[in-house]
């Protein structure tokens, strides 16, 4: 069987004149990644996607199209760049919109995998929360004031949608690996070849070279062996391409864990079969003995302002930790009276080289935006005017390269919940739903 990855992210973009290559024979599934945590807690508590409406609109229109001309179920993973049901919805938005530009009918089946605080509570006492770092235990606070909670779903609810025979399938927060992982198990595939694929596949053109996320990828599936090549003729897969995304985000260079078990490459070997195109064989697979899902929650933890400076006079850059000093001091003792404990941290962020220019970035988190205002505003004027031994210029120590110098970033989401649920279904979190479009 042959399965297309559109491209590295949804959003990202991709050669057109690929996506026709790919489609120049059969394809019996698509697939694309449209999130990621790597940017971090701010779009799973704000809602938002980190990835522009426009740009996933671009990727899906040409995409969708082709995926239903060539009756090539289309799966999509973690929507909306973080997941949850308001990223979902989001992405459907986008989908039914295209849809009606284009006058385009299909059978969409959806997966859902947010969860409450409660049901997090209930593994939390029940001994079914395991720490994935000792540095971040679970915490029963952290968890109640966590304002989105979603489970990272494997390949179970979309293999229960395959069978359902959806035209198109849109995930809240799963795996990567569960996109391409998923049809090809489906299809009765080895899942070890299938999960080891999928691993290499999720980035799209980052497994060749020229590297590039924002590129088609074909995945080629046979009973012993499966083997990758780009879509774009300007691209070729080498060993040490496929090999080094194998690595990718991997902690263990010979196992990649799933919810399901581990994928075993210990035997694996990579053959360039051509000039573009590599084969992997010898990937096993090990059922796990205990099934777990990685649970993701976020909550508010205040607001930001920061200010963006600049500072090229020699003397102010030698005395600039004196200076941070003398500021985080004045403004401790101008807040001490007016403001409640604890109820703002500053950090200063430096950046350039100390002999000739600095960058600095002023970041106050307040418990409130008016907070993180004014003690933004207070950094900024006596760090501009500081005095220190030895200074000669009588104005500002600081230049500021934007106009307004304060920015208004808003609230700020952290990691509330960054573990393993122990579960006794992989489908223990997942809602189903199936709509026609």
């Amino acid at each position: 069987m042959k399965i297309v990855a559109l491209n590295g992210l949804l959003g990202y973009g991709y050669s057109k004149k690929a996506l026709d290559v790919a489609f120049s024979e059969k394809v019996d599934y698509l697939g694309v990644d449209a999130g990621s945590t790597d940017p971090g807690p701010y779009y799973l508590g704000s809602g938002k996607s980190f990835t522009d409406r426009g740009a996933v609109k671009r990727d899906l229109s040409f995409a969708l199209a082709k995926a239903l001309e060539h009756k090539a179920p289309f799966i999509i993973g973690t929507a909306g760049g973080a997941g949850s049901k308001e990223h979902v919805a989001w992405m459907k938005e986008i989908l039914i919109e295209v849809a009606k530009e284009q006058n385009l009918h299909f059978t969409l089946g959806t997966v859902l995998s947010d969860v409450s605080v409660d049901y997090v509570l209930k593994k939390l006492d029940g001994g079914k929360l395991i720490d994935m770092s000792s540095e971040f235990p679970a915490d029963r606070n952290a968890i109640k004031d966590s304002t989105r909670i979603v489970s990272q779903i494997g390949i179970a609810p979309i293999i229960e949608l395959l069978k359902k025979k959806v035209d198109v399938i849109v995930c809240g927060r799963a795996c990567d690996t569960a996109i391409y992982a998923a049809p090809c198990i489906y299809e009765g595939y080895s899942e070890g070849l299938a999960f080891h694929m999928a691993k290499i596949m999720e980035c799209g053109g980052m497994c060749s070279e020229p590297v590039a996320a924002a590129d088609v990828m074909q995945g080629y599936m046979y009973e012993d062996y499966f083997e990758l090549c780009p879509a774009n003729p300007i691209r070729r897969c080498t060993v040490d391409r496929v090999a080094a995304h194998t690595l990718y985000e991997q902690s263990n260079p010979y196992l990649i864990f799933e919810p399901d078990g581990v994928c075993d490459l210990t035997n694996s070997e990579f053959t360039q079969v051509n000039e573009r195109t590599v084969r992997v064989t010898g990937s096993e697979f090990r059922e796990a003995e205990e099934k777990t899902l990685k649970l993701e929650g976020v909550k508010c933890s205040g607001y930001r302002t920061i200010c963006p400076a600049t500072v090229f006079d020699p003397e102010t850059i030698a005395h600039i930790d004196e200076i941070i000093e003398t500021v985080t001091e004045f403004i401790k003792d101008n807040t001490k009276n007016t403001l409640p404990e604890n109820s703002y941290a500053i950090n200063f962020k430096l950046s350039g080289e100390k002999e000739s220019s600095l960058g600095i970035i002023m970041d106050i988190v307040g418990k409130t935006q008016e907070i993180a205002d004014m003690v933004c505003a207070l950094a900024r004027s006596r760090m501009l005017h500081c005095d220190y031994e030895g200074r000669k210029s009588s104005a500002g120590n600081l230049a500021f390269p934007f106009s307004p110098s304060d920015i208004h970033v808003g609230a700020v989401y952290e990691f509330s919940v960054f573990h393993l649920a122990k579960v006794d279904s992989l489908m223990e979190t997942s809602e189903i739903l199936i709509e026609e479009v």
